[in-house]
C-alpha cells in the first residue's frame, strides 16, 4: 500500500494504482496538460471510496510507502484504466538490426499469396 499526496490531503491506495498514476501525472505534465481522473482509495476507516484528482502541469502527486497489516484491496481494474490513458507512456517498437553471424540459408521468400501450413 502508498500513501498518495496531493494538494495537501493524504489518501491510501495500493502500489499499482499509485505507480500508474505517478507515470501518468509525469506524462500528462510532460505534454504541457492537465487531466481530471479517478482512483480507488482506503479511508481511514478501512472503506473503499473514489478520490478525484487533476493530475499534469501544476499539480504534485507524491507516493509513499505505507505500512499496512490488513488485506490489501484489488485495485487491479483501476490501475489498468489509468495505463490505458491516452497519454501513459507506451513502450516503443525499436528496429532490430539482423545477426550477422546468424546461420542464413538464403533469402527468404515472403510471398504472402500462397497460404502455408502450421
Amino acid at each position: 500500500m502508498r500513501c498518495v499526496t496531493y494538494a495537501g490531503e493524504t489518501v491510501m491506495t495500493t502500489d499499482d494504482v499509485a505507480a500508474s498514476l505517478i507515470e501518468l501525472t509525469a506524462a500528462v505534465a510532460k505534454e504541457g496538460q492537465a487531466e481530471a481522473v479517478s482512483i480507488p482509495i482506503v479511508t481511514d476507516a478501512k472503506k473503499v471510496a473514489q478520490a478525484e484528482l487533476v493530475i499534469g502541469v501544476g499539480n504534485d502527486v507524491l507516493s509513499a510507502p505505507l505500512d499496512w497489516d490488513d488485506e490489501e484491496p484489488d485495485f487491479t481494474a483501476a490501475a489498468q484504466e489509468l495505463r490505458t490513458h491516452r497519454l501513459f507512456p507506451r513502450a516503443h517498437l525499436r528496429a532490430v538490426e539482423p545477426d550477422p553471424g546468424a546461420d542464413d540459408d538464403g533469402p527468404i521468400d515472403w510471398d504472402f499469396d500462397q497460404p502455408t501450413q502450421a
